[in-house]
């Protein structure tokens, strides 16, 4: 529904947070209990939803599919990666893609989705688009999850501007009686279990009335075999894609690669400025600098026990400072990310300066010492 107009006739019962974001948090929540890890927005609009989700973690591909082109490319550059994604790539991967189509009509690349939602959806379509869409949503689609909101028409003697329907577009509003009805058939026809719920509590003393917007939660039964999805796979698209945006992710060697360069460097380079530190303060007394001591602080004692524990010391030799691969690869972050030395070895080979038997990060402090 659109939110300028919901907001102009919902002036006597006020709903707080608005009761689209009740919507959208709706979703977010059933997400976080199931863990999707493949999302489709049946009737996405300007794109809110999809905006949400994109920040759950579990969810790996997002997609959107409405009718209304216009509406989607007006919203969909809010769905591209931001410069800080790329600074700082996830460690899980992530596709969004939006596309202009019908949800009467089956195309492939709807196929494969662990959850689909269709948020005040139905109401839009016509009597023939109706009759087709539980047979390519939960027929075709067939997701594990499916979340159908649409009004509540008891509700609707509550908002005095309302004469027949919430919104010029819709087609119908049913009562809980009808919307249940059609649930249970649907459910019943392609081996779902429904659950109803709503959000847009009615006030005190009305509560059969219901919600405001009455809510199913369809979970699949049986899991669909590969035969039967196959045998009604469509052989070409129908739907036209709009707009898709891969997120920079871990996953991806090469931003695997940038993000283990930087951070081998990062903490080469705070081990260098704690050695050089020390020695400068001891000078050459060789008692006084015969262990690398470090300051005392969390990073500082941190490598301190590595080097008392696994004989991984830093050292100086002239104008040359070694950092060894060991001490750096000890370091929880570097390790998460590597998940193995050899990995270490191999992602920063040829990018960072090493000593000459590969073992250690190598820097030349000369002209530091000539700028200072």
């Amino acid at each position: 529904m659109d939110k300028n107009f919901q907001e102009e006739f919902m002036q006597i019962t006020k709903f707080e947070p608005p009761l689209y974001k009740q919507r959208h948090q709706f979703v977010k929540d059933l997400v976080e209990k199931y863990r999707p890890k493949k999302v489709a927005d049946l009737g996405c609009a300007d794109c809110s939803l999809l905006r949400m989700l994109k920040f759950c973690s579990c969810i790996e591909v997002l997609a959107g599919l409405d009718i209304c082109a216009n509406v989607m490319q007006e919203k969909m550059h809010t769905l591209s990666p931001l410069p800080v994604d790329y600074l700082q790539p996830s460690e899980r991967s992530l596709t969004v893609t939006l596309h202009h189509g019908s949800v009467a009509h089956k195309d492939p690349c709807m196929l494969g989705f662990d959850l689909v939602t269709c948020i005040e959806l139905i109401e839009h379509l016509e009597e023939s688009e109706l009759k087709k869409f539980p047979e390519v949503v939960f027929g075709f689609m067939a997701p594990s999850i499916v979340v159908i909101s649409t009004p509540n028409s008891e509700f609707n003697p509550l908002f005095p501007r309302v004469m027949l329907y919430r919104h010029p577009d819709h087609k119908f509003e049913w009562n809980q009686a009808q919307f249940q009805s059609w649930a249970l058939e649907t459910a019943r026809c392609y081996d779902y279990s429904v659950e109803f719920t709503g959000v847009g509590h009615p006030p005190t003393g009305m509560e059969k009335v219901g919600f405001c917007t009455q809510i199913g939660v369809f979970v699949r039964k049986y899991p669909p075999t590969g035969e039967s999805v196959q045998c009604e796979k469509p052989t070409e698209a129908v739907y036209k894609t709009v707009f898709k945006a891969v997120y920079p992710s871990l996953k991806d060697e090469k931003y695997l690669q940038n993000a283990v360069i930087s951070e081998v460097i990062f903490t080469a380079q705070i081990i260098k400025h704690r050695l050089i530190s020390k020695r400068e303060e001891y000078g050459d007394d060789p008692e006084r600098k015969s262990k690398f001591q470090p300051s005392m602080d969390c990073f500082s004692d941190y490598l301190g026990k590595l080097v008392l524990e696994k004989n991984m010391e830093p050292f100086v030799s002239g104008n040359e400072v070694y950092i060894p691969l060991a001490t750096i690869f000890s370091f929880p972050k570097v390790s998460r990310l590597c998940g193995t030395f050899e990995k270490l070895c191999k992602l920063i080979a040829g990018k960072v300066t090493l000593s000459s038997d590969g073992s250690a990060v190598m820097f030349n402090i000369e002209h530091e010492n000539e700028e200072n």
